[in-house]
């Protein structure tokens, strides 16, 4: 259970300098920092669904990655107040893009397949 949780905090304590350190660099697609985003969200999910299979952490990142993105559709006065903030803009973002969602997939692709490469507890749930 150790395992289970300190990799994806590990993980949160490099993936959230290296996203933040993406947007500084002109060279860098600001969509790496949507994918980085998105593989913080699934390690996140990690700790908190440790028992359950990382497919599962996988729809569940990816759900709320899209919730997220779409939400950026609404105009609420307080919620577009929230976003000012860094945390609001950080959390919630700014700006509904398509791209986003083909950044937020592909980064939960890749740290789900890390995780399925690397987790020895990976291997598809038996039936009972």
């Amino acid at each position: 259970m150790k395992r289970k949780i300190l990799v994806p905090l590990l993980g949160i304590v490099i993936l959230i300098p290296l996203g933040l350190f993406s947007r500084h660099i002109s060279q860098i697609p600001a969509e790496t920092g949507d994918a980085l985003w998105a593989m913080m969200l699934f390690c996140f999910w990690r700790i908190f669904l440790f028992n359950k299979h990382i497919n599962i952490i996988a729809i569940v990142s990816l759900i709320n990655c899209y919730l997220v993105e779409f939400s950026q559709l609404l105009t609420f006065s307080w919620l577009v107040e929230m976003r000012k903030t860094f945390i609001g803009h950080m959390i919630l973002g700014q700006g509904f893009l398509w791209i986003d969602l083909l950044a937020y997939t592909i980064g939960i692709a890749c740290i789900w397949l890390i995780f399925r490469k690397t987790s020895p507890h990976t291997l598809p749930i038996p039936n009972r």
